[in-house]
């Protein structure tokens, strides 16, 4: 375990480098991504064989002659520290050429610093082994990743977007300081081991109060508010690993409690199904109503939270049940989604960056052409985009193909897990189905068509670091599609070391792995085929261009190609009341009308509700009780005495 701590210690010594070498930019990137990215291979190096092998451990430290750091190490905490450790060198290469502002040195320093603190904290956050060490951790993920979000702090918006997620991410802090408190109060001792003997009736509240402190970093609904803020005010590659790993510490947080609690309710786990269902399809038909590029990408975050949810609700559920099969398989599917979604989420935002810093838009619908200009950027995009969508032969298949086989394993429960089970069902097939809808848009709109701005007609591929990394990401994405055993085993491996599934027999399902990557090599060898032969068909014919079939216009122009508007509308007007849709149209008043508009806003139904019922409410009480600052000393003294009396009273 000491060379874990190695690794960390190598991480925060490649961000202290940003600080010292900031002067001279170029060789301060070059120091600080080899660094740090040494670091996490050291970390690499050590997790993926005791995963595979199925080694624990523990240490403990004093701090301060106080408190004792406890750290600890098992099979789920292993499998985490993967995409903590694989992640981050990718995205520092790929910074290399998209932080290239001279002028803005020290901060891009400082930025390379506070990404260190948090690659680290991530790491001791799944490592830690009691409440203290863990809220410690917890504490310097949060306000690490805050200082990430503010790097343009001189827009107001993005000043705004930090301060939201600061609130999220403290009150969720203080929901887990309040569970924590529960446990201590129950067992008297901040050991993780003493969660498991704590009375029964109290463990339902308890984990409610840690499902809503760990979801609002996740990012369930209703407290996914932040990610849509925060993802586009951050720079690219620290939006790929808040979204592609730092939201995942809420799902580790999630389940870390419930394997600890040990709960014998079966509510617990029809909460998280429930809670899943309801995140993912109004997540993936947020996404589907925007046209920011980030903003969408962030509400697709909150959709695959929801399937990882869905997928951790029916691996609970199959354990309540003694459903060994449901179980097993629901959990190996979420943590495999987990993986997966860590890698082609962090490639959609590098591709997003990619596009704004060429194109100097996240509008969609301000974009078009780009393939054509930008071609490494977007196949790797239309790569991810597939792997999203959960279309074979790409990662994100199997993954969800795992959580449909632990749900249909479900199918022999009883009423309410029967009717839970076929729910969950059908929201994997709409969410998939919206989320294909999703990424058709965003790359016909983008990357195909016309350029509908002389920006986007004048962008160019990205640097040769962001452009590798993006390529890597891509071919990473297909590989696990084609080979998907090995990845299926180390998902197997994450789970090995619960109790309720750590007897189930896999082998038979191993099976159909194999004919899955089988059929998938054989649909790739078809294409390819099919591509030369008619390449060579072509070869000695000479090849005409003209414009596309204009519908009868002889003078088509790029406003008459889809909006993404136009694209979307009828699908998410299907969910309404759930996703409010304004319109203003202008209307057509005279004979001969003047110029017509029609505009459509989708409002996030969260935000409005948290606007109208908390947020004005408090505002308007707060303002109320401005005379309490009158300026006068003794009467602030006079403040502190009548504290200090009543909560004597109170002892």
């Amino acid at each position: 375990m000491d060379t874990l701590f190695v690794s960390i210690a190598v991480i925060l010594a490649g961000g202290a480098a940003g600080l010292l070498f900031y002067r001279q930019f170029t060789l301060m990137k070059l120091v600080t991504i080899i660094t740090t990215s040494a670091g996490c291979g050291i970390g690499l190096y050590f997790v993926l064989p005791k995963l595979l092998q199925g080694t624990t451990a523990t240490v403990s430290y004093n701090w301060m002659h106080t408190l004792t750091l406890f750290f600890q190490l098992d099979s789920v905490s292993l499998f985490f520290l993967m995409p903590i450790f694989l992640i981050p060198p990718l995205t520092l290469v790929y910074s290399f050429h998209y932080l290239e502002n001279r002028e803005k040195r020290l901060r891009t320093g400082v930025n390379y610093f506070f990404f260190s603190i948090l690659i680290a904290s991530m790491a001791m956050v799944v490592m830690s082994a009691n409440m203290i060490t863990f809220l410690l951790a917890w504490e310097l993920m949060s306000i690490s990743s805050f200082f990430l979000v503010m790097y343009d702090y001189e827009s107001s918006e993005n000043r705004k977007a930090g301060y939201l997620y600061f609130i999220f991410a403290q009150g969720g802090a203080m929901l887990l300081f309040a569970a924590f408190a529960l446990v201590h109060s129950h067992s008297g001792s901040f050991d993780f081991n003493s969660f498991a003997a704590i009375p029964e009736q109290a463990k339902l509240l308890i984990f409610i109060l840690a499902f809503l402190g760990f979801g609002s970093k996740a990012g369930i609904f209703p407290l996914h508010i932040w990610l849509p803020k925060a993802h586009p005010a951050a720079p690219s590659h620290v939006s790929a690993i808040m979204s592609g790993v730092m939201i995942k510490m809420g799902i580790y947080g999630i389940f870390r409690m419930y394997l600890l609690l040990d709960p014998a309710t079966p509510v617990i786990g029809q909460i998280v199904l429930v809670t899943g269902m309801v995140t993912g399809i109004l997540g993936v038909v947020y996404a589907l109503a925007k046209q920011d590029i980030k903003q969408l990408l962030a509400y697709s975050s909150v959709e695959n939270i929801g399937i990882i949810l869905i997928g951790l609700g029916i691996g609970m559920m199959g354990v309540s049940g003694q459903n060994q099969a449901m179980a097993f398989f629901g959990f190996a599917g979420a943590f495999l989604h987990v993986f997966n979604h860590s890698i082609f989420k962090s490639l959609l935002f590098m591709g997003a960056g990619s596009v704004l810093h060429k194109a100097k838009s996240k509008n969609i619908e301000e974009l078009g052409g780009l393939m054509k200009r930008m071609p490494v950027t977007g196949r790797s995009f239309l790569v991810g985009s597939v792997a999203i969508s959960g279309l074979p032969p790409f990662s994100g298949f199997i993954g969800e193909f795992l959580i449909y086989y632990g749900a249909f394993q479900g199918l022999t429960g009883e009423k309410l897990p029967f009717i839970l089970t076929v729910l969950a069902i059908i929201s994997l097939a709409v969410i998939g189905g919206m989320a294909s809808a999703c990424f058709t848009k965003v790359v016909g709109l983008a990357f195909l068509g016309e350029p509908r701005t002389e920006q986007a007609d004048n962008a160019s591929e990205s640097g040769i670091a962001m452009g590798a990394v993006m390529s890597i990401m891509a071919l990473s994405c297909l590989l696990i599609g084609v080979l998907p055993e090995p990845f299926v085993r180390l998902a197997f491996s994450g789970i090995q070391d619960i109790t309720a599934v750590s007897s189930f027999n896999s082998d038979s399902f191993l099976l159909i792995v194999r004919h899955l990557s089988k059929t998938a090599m054989l649909f790739i060898a078809i294409f390819i085929a099919v591509s030369l032969f008619r390449k060579i068909l072509y070869l000695k014919k000479e090849i005409g261009s003209g414009s596309t079939w204009g519908c009868g216009f002889t003078q088509p122009t790029v406003r008459m190609q889809y909006t993404g508007t136009s694209y979307a509308y009828e699908m998410v007007e299907f969910f309404k009341p759930f996703v409010p849709i304004k319109n203003a149209y202008t209307g057509v008043k005279k004979i001969f009308p003047g110029k017509t508009t029609w505009q459509s806003e989708v409002t996030d139904i969260a935000e409005t509700g948290y606007q109208r019922y908390l947020t004005t409410p408090l505002l308007s009480f707060i303002t109320k009780l401005k005379w309490i600052q009158h300026g006068h000393i003794q009467l602030y003294i006079g403040y502190i005495i009548v504290a200090i009396i009543v909560l004597l009273l109170f002892l």
